[in-house]
């Protein structure tokens, strides 16, 4: 069990649904999850797992006008769920940093890259200007820029992806917030460019003791950088542990599936397991039974439980439902 003085984020029973016609439709269903200070947290899954849509829970970018979320997601005793946004203002940028998916649409195409990342800390802190300038000079060299005086005059259009990937960290750690979150910031990037965030990531996680949620569904990523990991699947937590228990002993029928999904550098098998099916939409999401049910049908469905529940079958790992206990590839039997 974490230390109660390590605990950053405390997410409990988290339900986010949009409204989609009259009538609104869980992406969410049942989230709880912790964060810990100087760990880094990966949540995989497909696209349309959920991912970002706990991501945008937690950071309250949700219109309220057609989501609605409950339970709770507690930082510093502060409940998150259902604050007013004047709070919420004070929350982003200085206690939650958000480094978004796609940097040149985060950025502002209009604003000179000194001016997007000073605006958090005018919003934030009581610095000077010159503090400030120097803060911003600081942030521009620790996130790998060269020659940050001229960069910080520079346009986002004027910079490769994996510079404005860097400019938007810059902005997320300027005000130095105990939580980060971080939505698939390798994406499109090239291997080394890859490489050279994440390295920047645990970097800043050592110096800050900053808390990381890391948002993937790059399994290798996951390996070399996470502590712990939590795979998604149809909204909800499927399998949860230690990336070193859920990697070695994974137990969930889509976790095995996506480790086997991954290429293998030791094996002459050329070809890749595919998982039958997709992720189901909102619409058609089953509300009860196992959601990963109907893409492994030779398993037969006494094997599922009819409401899954989490069970903790070591300590601090937990697998949805007890189909795990049957499951076996198609191709073994």
């Amino acid at each position: 069990m974490e230390q109660a003085e390590d605990l950053l984020l405390d997410i409990q029973h988290v339900h986010t649904a949009f409204r989609l016609g009259d009538d609104y439709y869980d992406a969410l269903d049942d989230i709880n999850l912790t964060l810990n200070k100087n760990e880094i947290l990966a949540i995989v899954g497909e696209s349309g797992s959920g991912k970002s849509t706990l991501a945008t829970s937690v950071i309250g970018l949700h219109n309220p006008k057609n989501t609605r979320t409950t339970g709770n997601i507690l930082y510093n005793d502060l409940d998150l769920v259902g604050l007013n946004e004047t709070l919420y203002n004070r929350i982003r940028g200085n206690d939650i940093g958000m480094i978004f998916q796609d940097p040149l649409a985060a950025l502002n195409p209009l604003m000179r890259i000194g001016e997007q990342i000073e605006e958090t800390l005018l919003y934030h802190t009581k610095m000077t200007a010159s503090q400030r300038e120097e803060r911003v000079l600081e942030l521009l060299g620790q996130v790998g820029i060269p020659n940050p005086k001229r960069v910080a005059r520079q346009y986002p259009h004027e910079l490769s992806g994996g510079m404005r990937q860097r400019i938007v960290i810059a902005v997320a750690i300027a005000c130095k917030p105990p939580i980060i979150i971080a939505d698939e910031p390798t994406t499109a990037l090239d291997v080394t460019i890859q490489a050279q965030i994440l390295d920047l990531l645990e970097d800043i996680q050592r110096e800050t003791e900053s808390g990381i949620i890391l948002i993937t569904h790059d399994l290798g990523v996951v390996a070399e950088t996470a502590d712990r990991v939590a795979v998604m699947y149809a909204g909800q937590i499927v399998e949860q542990g230690t990336v070193q228990a859920v990697f070695e002993h994974p137990l969930h029928p889509y976790t095995r599936s996506l480790l086997r999904s991954m290429p293998q550098a030791d094996t002459d098998d050329d070809e890749l397991h595919v998982i039958q099916g997709t992720v189901p939409d909102l619409k058609h999401m089953q509300v009860k039974s196992c959601r990963f049910a109907p893409r492994i049908p030779w398993i037969d469905a006494s094997e599922h439980e009819a409401e899954p529940t989490m069970h903790e079958v070591e300590p601090g790992h937990l697998v949805q439902c007890t189909c795990y206990k049957h499951f076996y590839f198609e191709d073994e039997k």
